[in-house]
């Protein structure tokens, strides 16, 4: 039984670390704020969820954005809205799978956890971390503007990092579940 647990610390500890590293591979996309860059530093996590469960998921992420924190203290907000966007997709897409009976259960999970996520990123972006942002690097035009940055670029830029981790996911998944597993 310990060796069991042991296992299961060394694999999430191993997808912290591998989360970690994904997050320091991003790019801007193009047509939205260069601020809101897209990494794959999600999909380490979701494996951790879909194999062990939520709470190693969350587990995953935690450490993911604290190690971010330290290494980046200039910026407090962008880890914070990070681990927002990820434990709710986390949450809802794992939850959600599990209530579907269904050949395609995991899919479906992951679509209403892409739009939690948008849902949660919008509201959390309009009324806590944007106005935060401006008032911290004194960006007027920020707190001016909040309805045009929500709608041209926060909902898009989520559905679209939503689907990217999601298929990078979902081609992992199969391969690696039983691999991680102890």
């Amino acid at each position: 039984m310990n060796q069991q647990k042991n296992k299961r610390f060394i694999v999430i500890s191993m997808l912290s670390a591998v989360a970690f590293i994904l997050m320091f591979i991003k790019f801007p996309l193009p047509f939205l704020p260069p601020y809101l860059t897209l990494d794959f530093s999600d999909v380490p996590a979701l494996l951790a969820t879909f194999i062990f469960g939520p709470v190693a998921g969350i587990i995953v992420e935690l450490i993911k954005n604290l190690l971010n924190f330290l290494f980046n203290m200039g910026d407090p907000i962008g880890p914070v809205a990070n681990f927002a966007a990820a434990v709710s997709l986390l949450l809802v897409a794992y939850y959600v799978s599990k209530a579907v009976k269904s050949r395609y259960s995991i899919i479906i999970g992951l679509c209403a956890g892409i739009v939690a996520m948008t849902i949660v990123l919008s509201i959390l972006n309009y009324f806590v971390l944007l106005p935060l942002y401006g008032m911290i690097m004194n960006l007027g035009d920020v707190v001016r503007n909040l309805k045009i940055i929500i709608v041209s670029g926060i909902i898009p830029f989520n559905i679209i990092k939503g689907i990217a981790v999601s298929v990078i996911f979902l081609l992992l998944f199969k391969r690696l579940k039983n691999a991680l597993r102890y």
